[in-house]
């Protein structure tokens, strides 16, 4: 190979390994356990802290500013009523500055219906790293700080060790790589670990103006001559993990084929958004809506077994009510369209993929002193109303039509995700096992 060929093959080779992590394959360690209910799930971190009253109970504006208007806007997920009147969580209408038009469900029928709620889930944190944290982990790790590593084994660790899962079976898409979203791809625990993770993918930093101007062009630099746009790169590529705090992104790599893979799709996808053909949801003006897209492209070209798709808009409620109805409206959307996308244009994951929802935790019972455009009151997170939670399951497997739990009657935590995805794919006795669970985890296929 001359010098020209491998500096080129090198400079790609690090770009991946950097933006989105490669891992090394490992065959099962272990015999699986039980017979897998499904091939693939799709995991949806419905992030950012979504209060209760305006998700699953419907309240709209009737327990948050005094106005006796309830309302379903999350009919993709959840069976209700729109609102009837105070519409202002839609697309904006031309013309009317205050108008605003519901955005048309993209389902015949809301995962409700077709699949099973829990209805009042405990989240065992207020804190959105720690609660992103548990629904990965099955562990509250109370004690572990931001910008740490997760001290739990992930479900991507415990997927790969004891399924044994491919590097390129398992998908974490991110919405951002600030505050420590990036690290939550595999933990640092001595027995599972990086040769167990996810790749990470942050389409935001992958592919905008910097992944434009550093990766789409594959462009060959001279040692001699091109140290500076080298070393400019080698910035961009350790800024997009800047959170990691300074420690160094371990060699996790791929196999050849997986890396060739990853590095094709890369290319196709900067020529698909140039050319404006990146999947997303019919209304994508938000980021949450433009992640969900591209962890379609992911699963179009991967068809990968776990895929976690991390949302966080709504999180802006803690100064902008009305922006927070508007991108809960929005985030119901985006589901709306990822399982009507599977089922309707991934052949290999159709009727064969389990779609879970759980928002990492909630929000307080009575608002914060700053008020929104329309002189609605915000919400923080930080009291016992915020460790209300729901969660959704639908997809082969999970009894269609089933609610269970109630405003008086919680049932399930946020813990046992992670043990439900394992029962999905046949490997629960094998986590159990494990012993790194918190103790009142259990399946949610159990709690029925």
């Amino acid at each position: 190979m001359d010098r020209r060929k491998f500096l080129k093959k090198s400079a790609l080779t690090a770009a991946g390994s950097i933006v989105m992590p490669y891992i090394l394959p490992s065959g099962r360690l272990f015999a699986q356990t039980g017979s897998p209910m499904a091939g693939h799930v799709v995991y949806v971190l419905f992030a950012g802290g979504v209060r209760q009253q305006e998700a699953i109970s419907q309240r709209y504006l009737d327990d948050s500013q005094g106005v006796n208007i309830p309302g379903n806007i999350m009919y993709n997920m959840f069976n209700g009523a729109a609102p009837a009147a105070k519409v202002v969580y839609g697309t904006d209408v031309p013309g009317e500055p205050n108008g605003s038009a519901p955005i048309s469900s993209v389902l015949g029928n809301t995962i409700q219906s077709m699949g099973t709620t829990f209805a009042e889930v405990r989240a065992t944190t207020a804190g959105h790293y720690s609660g992103l944290n548990t629904l990965l982990t099955g562990n509250t790790g109370v004690t572990q700080g931001l910008k740490q590593k997760p001290v739990f084994p992930t479900i991507f660790e415990y997927l790969r060790r004891h399924a044994g899962f491919s590097a390129t079976d398992c998908w974490f898409v991110g919405n951002g790589i600030g505050n420590s979203t990036p690290l939550l791809d595999f933990s640092n625990h001595d027995t599972y670990g990086a040769q167990y993770g996810a790749n990470f993918l942050c389409p935001s930093v992958a592919f905008g103006a910097d992944g434009v101007e550093h990766l789409s062009n594959a462009k060959i630099y001279h040692p001699d001559e091109e140290l500076d746009p080298m070393y400019k790169m080698k910035y961009f590529l350790d800024n997009a993990f800047r959170s990691n705090g300074g420690i160094p992104v371990p060699n996790i790599g791929n196999t050849e084929d997986e890396k060739q893979a990853i590095k094709q799709f890369v290319a196709d996808m900067f020529v698909k958004k140039q050319a404006g053909q990146i999947t997303a949801p019919p209304v994508s003006d938000n980021g949450d809506l433009n992640t969900i897209g591209w962890a379609c492209e992911v699963m179009q070209r991967f068809k990968p077994k776990v895929t976690v798709i991390n949302l966080s808009n709504v999180d802006g409620c803690h100064s902008d009510f009305t922006g927070y109805l508007r991108n809960l409206h929005r985030a119901d959307h985006g589901v709306g369209f990822l399982w009507n996308y599977i089922q309707t244009q991934i052949p290999d994951m159709a009727n064969d993929t389990v779609m879970m929802v759980t928002p990492e935790h909630g929000r307080n019972l009575n608002p914060n002193p700053i008020l929104d455009e329309n002189d609605w009151f915000a919400y923080d997170h930080s009291d016992a109303n915020s460790l209300r939670v729901f969660t959704q399951m639908v997809g082969p497997g999970v009894m269609p039509n089933l609610t269970v739990g109630s405003e008086n009657n919680p049932i399930g935590t946020t813990m046992d995700n992670v043990l439900t995805i394992g029962e999905i794919f046949g490997i629960k006795n094998d986590i159990l096992s494990a012993g790194l669970m918190s103790g009142g985890a259990m399946s949610l296929f159990d709690r029925i």
